[in-house]
């Protein structure tokens, strides 16, 4: 009729596109096998690139190296368990390759016969504020590391000139005090960066945390029945939920504890540990994995067998190995973790996880717990992480007292070995 506005409902498809291209923040929409299906401009311009060369990929592809481990880890799972998600914070990588920090605002809905997961995606400014001063600091603390090393080789210069000519004797001392002088104004500037650092950090802690802390304050208010009752499964769902966001909590906490592990000052609360326990708090973090690959997972743990162990660093340990585990593993193969006590000078508990993946080479076998080093997946298709896992689950091992060793036979699989003092 005349005059009546038009039923939303029946707005063209063209018309709603144009609206939402508008929109103040970026929009996209994918499916559940990650592939996109609609952009916003909005977002497109965030990225620098254009609509062709991202519909019809992987969401992953816009996400940083970081973000793409978290969405397979903890986002797209919560988004298949809860339908939602909200206030949770990724980084996207543009075209340039700079990363720039967003807040995501998720629904996962059926249409058109398939499920589509709707994205909001609202730029953090103050993240890249705070990034570019961590830059700017690591500069300074370079060049003036630099230059301390120069005026450090001009010092042995000075002191072989004093051997070497006494009657400038004076004259030397004066170049050595303002060579001093200069060495203090030095470290001054590497202190000031180094508290640069610490401030990225601090500032970086309630960004990080807020998500975390909201997800385990919608779990509690699922768990003490808020919105309605809950079934047993979705309680034990929710449970595991609430595990892995302590976890991740925990890794993040020792994150912002940079400072004292660089400084060789981590803490370690060393008690009487099960180590069925340590392995019943990990093995749920991995359960979707386990499905979505379709691998055998088989425990062997004595139900009696303790350790000498910081619990949730044994934790860390464990969780690193099996996530190794099940990344170099293919599909429909398995993943095995037994633990046994050693009886040797030194009686110890023995933790083992076995794979049937595709191995180490035997030349790379003594570098996998070196920092930056990984093995060469790209002829299987897999991604590359950081390289840092090993390394620093040696270390946590070692600070207790333990080690942490592996063998491989390329083609058949790994066995990775976590020794602790038997408690």
């Amino acid at each position: 009729m005349p005059g009546q506005r038009a039923d939303p409902v029946t707005a063209s498809p063209a018309s709603d596109l144009a609206l939402l291209d508008d929109a103040p923040c970026g929009f996209v929409a994918f499916a559940d096998d990650g592939t996109i299906r609609l952009v916003n401009t909005t977002l497109l311009e965030m990225l620098g690139v254009k609509r062709d060369a991202i519909v019809g990929q992987h969401v992953q592809t816009l996400m940083s190296v970081g973000s793409r481990i978290f969405y397979q880890t903890h986002l797209f799972p919560l988004l298949r368990m809860q339908q939602r998600a909200e206030e949770i914070f990724i980084a996207l990588r543009a075209s340039d390759g700079s990363e720039f920090g967003v807040l995501l605002n998720a629904v996962r809905r059926e249409r058109g016969g398939e499920f589509v997961t709707d994205c909001i995606l609202v730029r953090v400014r103050e993240r890249q504020k705070f990034e570019d001063a961590l830059v700017r600091a690591r500069k300074q603390a370079e060049d003036a590391r630099a230059e301390s090393e120069a005026r450090r080789a001009e010092l042995e210069e000075a002191n072989d000139a004093l051997e070497q000519q006494a009657v400038e004797l004076e004259l030397s001392q004066q170049q050595l005090s303002e060579q001093a002088a200069e060495l203090e104004r030095q470290r001054e500037i590497a202190d000031e960066a180094n508290r640069a650092k610490s401030s990225f950090l601090a500032s970086m802690s309630h960004e990080l945390r807020t998500p975390l802390n909201a997800i385990g304050g919608y779990v509690q208010l699922l768990e003490l029945g808020i919105h309605g009752p809950i079934t047993p499964a979705q309680a034990d769902a929710l449970g595991k939920v609430a595990r892995s966001q302590r976890h991740l909590l925990r890794l993040i906490n020792e994150v912002l504890n940079l400072s004292r592990i660089e400084a060789g000052a981590v803490n370690y609360d060393v008690r009487r540990t099960l180590v069925s326990d340590v392995v019943n708090a990990v093995v749920p973090m991995v359960e979707p994995q386990l499905a979505q690959k379709e691998l055998a997972l088989s425990i062997d743990v004595p139900s009696s067998l303790a350790m000498l162990a910081d619990r949730d660093k044994a934790e860390q340990i464990l969780l690193n190995l099996l996530g190794n585990a099940l990344k170099f593993t293919p599909a429909g193969g398995r993943v095995s973790v037994t633990a046994l006590k050693d009886d040797a000078a030194k009686p110890c508990a023995r933790v083992e996880v076995t794979d049937t993946g595709i191995g180490i080479p035997p030349d790379r076998l003594d570098q996998v717990f070196e920092p930056f080093v990984q093995v060469d997946v790209s002829s299987a298709g897999m991604a590359r992480g950081t390289g840092l896992g090993l390394a620093i689950s040696r270390d946590l091992a070692r600070g207790m007292g333990g080690d942490l060793t592996a063998t491989s036979t390329l083609g058949t699989g790994s066995t990775f070995v976590l020794t602790l003092p038997a408690a």
